[in-house]
């Protein structure tokens, strides 16, 4: 088969009315290569009476992948970076140990209206790197190789494939692709890639002959070849690369391979021990 399994998204409030589909982690399939977390938001218009900022949170053990199709966003953190992150570019944000960051309205759109619409991606870091020093990488849009053939606009986002390589750098073979079809344009995706599952950002795609509806994930099947066509065209991301090196505990933030070390990331936050982010007044409090 060439599609171990379908996903479907369920609806997350992240305040303020704020809905977004999250795929994963899903009881069906906690991950895709090192992808532990997939949320996609928008196309949603923002207005100045919206409240859709995210106050600062903390996270261990991950990496945060911020990606955008439209809008702009204000990315600050606990280690002093801050970043506006528009559309085309890859935002790279290391927990490891742990770190703190906010995502806010830039101050020019605070009375504008605007369309946000994007993709929030959680990589889980390999075991030796969990504890590494936090860090923080913005890589430009126009640093992003893409490329057209045969109907298709390509973004390599993350990880090397198709004789192309992304400068982001990862602590694990990863795959991220960005791709805008024409109607029956087709992608083949090589086994070699690793593991991969294909989103369907907003129209229905079709798999070796499988349908995947629009807003859903496919989990493709290992040690195969896989064909993509969009009969409608339209966008679609994959994500992928070497499976984990073993299970991940996750509890909301924070992702590790010890209990142990998700329980003393409660304590920590709690007391307000994991930094902060200059500026900033608020913070969200530990869910209970």
């Amino acid at each position: 088969m060439p599609i171990e399994r379908i996903l479907e998204a369920g609806f997350k409030d992240l305040g303020g009315g704020f809905l977004v589909r999250r795929l994963l982690p899903s009881l069906p399939r906690r991950s895709v290569g090192p992808f532990v977390f997939f949320d996609h938001f928008g196309p949603v218009t923002v207005r100045p009476s919206d409240n859709f900022d995210v106050r600062p949170h903390p996270h261990i053990g991950l990496a945060t992948v911020t990606y955008l199709f439209e809008g702009a966003m204000l990315h600050r953190d606990s280690l002093g970076a801050v970043q506006r992150i528009e559309p085309g570019a890859i935002n790279w944000m290391t927990a490891g140990r742990g770190v703190v960051h906010s995502e806010r309205r830039p101050p020019d759109l605070r009375d504008r209206e605007y369309v946000t619409h994007g993709l929030q991606l959680w990589a889980a870091l390999p075991q030796a790197q969990e504890e590494i020093e936090p860090s923080f990488a913005h890589t430009a849009a126009a640093e992003i190789p893409r490329w057209r053939d045969d109907g298709l606009r390509v973004g390599l986002l993350i990880g090397e494939a198709f004789g192309r390589r992304s400068p982001v750098a990862t602590f694990a073979p990863t795959l991220y692709l960005d791709v805008e079809a024409d109607a029956g344009a087709r992608l083949v995706l090589p086994a070699s890639l690793g593991e991969r599952a294909v989103y369907a950002v907003d129209r229905p795609l079709v798999a070796d002959g499988a349908a995947i509806a629009a807003q859903a994930m496919a989990m493709l099947a290992a040690d195969a070849d896989a064909s993509v066509v969009a009969p409608e065209g339209g966008r679609y991301v994959v994500i992928g690369g070497a499976p984990l090196d073993g299970p991940r505990h996750m509890f909301w933030n924070f992702v590790s391979s010890s209990r142990e070390r998700i329980e003393r990331a409660k304590d920590d936050w709690a007391a307000q021990r994991m930094g902060h982010v200059p500026g900033e007044h608020e913070w969200i409090p530990l869910p209970h």
